[in-house]
């Protein structure tokens, strides 16, 4: 009996040894995984195949060099951390969409649950919110030239326009469909656009025009005193057309930017941005700058209007009158690219102002870069090239030198540019560099 008791209490005692050993090799298996599992990932947007995308973007579009320096990759990935809202957001996108995501740039199953309308946080300094402006003001055509745009994205920009617009300053809304083969920007566009029939006014190009003409078909069917240029991801916030209406009454050669917020491309979620101007490089590439903190010490503080070198060209405001008395856009510039550098350069020498006005706010989706097509790549060289020729004077060569596989490619006839420079009575491109934009000369032996 004793015997058969001393049995059953070792195989007992090998049998609580085995199940701690395996309890004890679980409990270390566990303790490596959470310890990784402790190192922050970062912000990643997975596919349905689960292989992780390129981290998204931070808060401002900004280039890999800064004027011509290399930006320390320390440095880079610093401010991703820092403007990552939250840690470890991972975003499971189903396999069936990774198509719709590549080809719009952004999350749409997001933006298919945030629907064709939300609120957004207001981004204004506090100082801006306690701004006043006159009642009467110059009424403004907001022109949305699409094409193949998600639809909720598009209905979120129409709706957020039509709902913090004072309707006494909207004279319409002018959507420009370039020619879009998706189906849902057919007959249920049409559909969902029924009930603002009394804003806006729509278009449907009979063939590709490309943004730079779309732009121009718009601006032809406009009766508003100002045009206001949108792309077709946008959010504008609250008073943000008011404060564009005024600086163009008190100047009507005043062309006026909003400070551009992000909306992120994986959560859709709205961020602020601070105080920056446009500029570009010798690559005639448009990029951000940070604004000099000098601009800002007078009385109006950080609502006062800064001054510009460039603009996005996506989100700007313009006297419709002095749109077409500038010469609009290039026609000889194909689908898009190159458009906003030329205009802005175009504004300055040719006697107009270019400001960025810090109390009028819209949210941009920050796509993510997609694959472009062979004919958009050739346009962009082209329509740079054209300005170039008509706007560079003798400092076309420090393009040319950093692009010299352009140097001889096929531009078209300008003739009719350089027309409209001598009638206009622009200045040359010294004075730009002399003026406007000296930080540019500063980067010619780079």
């Amino acid at each position: 009996m004793r015997g058969a008791t001393s049995q059953c209490v070792l195989l007992g005692s090998l049998a609580c040894g085995l199940w701690l050993a395996l309890l004890l090799a679980y409990l270390l298996r566990n303790l490596g995984t959470e310890q990784l599992a402790g190192e922050d990932p970062g912000t990643v947007w997975l596919l349905g195949d689960r292989r992780p995308a390129p981290h998204p973007a931070a808060w401002l579009p900004a280039p890999q060099e800064r004027f011509g320096r290399p930006r320390e990759e320390e440095e880079l990935d610093e401010e991703r951390l820092e403007m990552s809202p939250g840690n470890k957001r991972i975003l499971y996108v189903p396999s069936d969409l990774n198509d719709e995501a590549l080809t719009f740039g952004f999350n749409v199953t997001k933006s298919r649950v945030l629907g064709d309308e939300r609120e957004v946080s207001d981004t204004r300094n506090e100082m801006c919110r306690k701004k006043r402006y006159p009642y009467h003001l110059p009424m403004a055509s907001v022109v949305i030239c699409f094409h193949n745009e998600e639809l909720h994205a598009l209905l979120r920009t129409v709706s957020s326009v039509i709902a913090r617009t004072p309707a006494h300053l909207l004279e319409e809304i002018i959507l420009v469909d370039d020619y879009s083969d998706l189906n849902d920007l057919k007959e249920e566009l049409g559909h969902r656009l029924e009930k603002f029939w009394r804003e806006v006014k729509f278009i449907r190009n009979k063939r590709r025009e490309g943004l730079i003409r779309s732009r121009m078909i718009g601006a032809s069917s406009a009766s508003g005193d100002v045009l206001v240029f949108l792309d077709s991801h946008c959010e504008v916030n609250q008073v943000w057309l008011e404060p564009l209406l005024d600086a163009i009454a008190k100047d009507p050669q005043m062309v006026v930017c909003p400070l551009i917020d992000v909306i992120d491309s994986v959560t859709l979620q709205l961020r602020p941005s601070p105080l920056v101007r446009g500029a570009f490089n010798w690559h005639l590439q448009f990029q951000w700058d940070h604004v000099f903190s000098y601009e800002i010490e007078g009385p109006e503080g950080p609502t006062t209007l800064i001054r510009s070198p460039a603009m996005a060209g996506g989100i700007f405001a313009i006297n419709r009158r002095y749109f077409s008395d500038i010469g609009q856009y290039d026609r000889g510039m194909d689908l898009w690219g190159g458009e906003n550098v030329e205009l802005s350069l175009r504004v300055w020498m040719c006697g107009g102002r270019l400001y960025v006005v810090p109390c009028s706010r819209v949210g941009h989706i920050a796509k993510q870069p997609v694959q472009y097509k062979q004919a958009l790549l050739q346009a962009m060289d082209r329509n740079t090239v054209r300005l170039v020729h008509v706007w560079l004077d003798g400092h076309k060569e420090q393009f040319f030198r950093r692009r010299p596989d352009l140097k001889s490619i096929a531009y078209g006839n300008v003739t009719e540019r350089f027309e409209l420079r001598r009638q206009l009575g622009c200045r040359s491109f010294q004075w730009y560099l002399d003026t406007v934009y000296p930080e540019l000369e500063s980067l010619m032996l780079s």
